[in-house]
């Protein structure tokens, strides 16, 4: 994501709890962030994390939050009461088609039966929360160069003594 997001904003920090190649090492969620520290969190988060990540993340953003989480994330009681009741999205935007993802890793073969949506948050709209419909679009959005292992990862997955396995997921 920060690769793509890096074509549309001037300044993009990227990192994860893992070295995929790309951006820092860090943990998010127990790292030093200050308060309206950055113009936008924009995450995929792993999905047993991602009401802290969503927390956290409204402290961090100055603007606003957006997380790419399962569809089932908006259908529990406690997060109802603890996120969605205090801190309503602004946009629910449902993806029409399945969006596959493994862990740590693009496969253009990959398939899944998971429904993914992005939650956003815009800090400056007063408006109650909109759902909206993310059309086909994964071929006229994909690239051939999207698929390209970073250098320091495909060196990593040479020598990992465990091979990633297709069917895990990212978040």
């Amino acid at each position: 994501m920060a690769k793509v997001l890096k074509e549309y904003f001037g300044e993009v920090g990227a990192s994860d709890i893992h070295d995929y190649g790309y951006g820092d090492v860090a943990d998010f969620t127990n790292g030093v962030y200050e308060t309206g520290s950055w113009d936008w969190v924009i995450t995929n988060p792993p999905f047993r994390l991602a009401e802290d990540f969503v927390l956290r993340s409204l402290n961090v953003a100055r603007r606003g939050v957006a997380v790419l989480v399962r569809t089932v994330f908006i259908e529990s009681i406690g997060r109802y009461e603890r996120i969605f009741v205090p801190h309503p999205p602004t946009r629910v935007a449902q993806f029409t088609e399945r969006v596959p993802m493994v862990k740590g890793r693009l496969d253009q073969k990959a398939s899944t039966a998971t429904g993914y949506a992005w939650v956003i948050w815009e800090k400056s709209c007063s408006q109650g929360t909109s759902m909206v419909w993310v059309p086909p679009c994964r071929k006229a959005l994909e690239r051939p160069d999207d698929y390209e292992i970073p250098a320091g990862r495909a060196r990593q997955l040479k020598e990992s003594p465990q091979p990633i396995k297709q069917r895990e997921l990212l978040l």
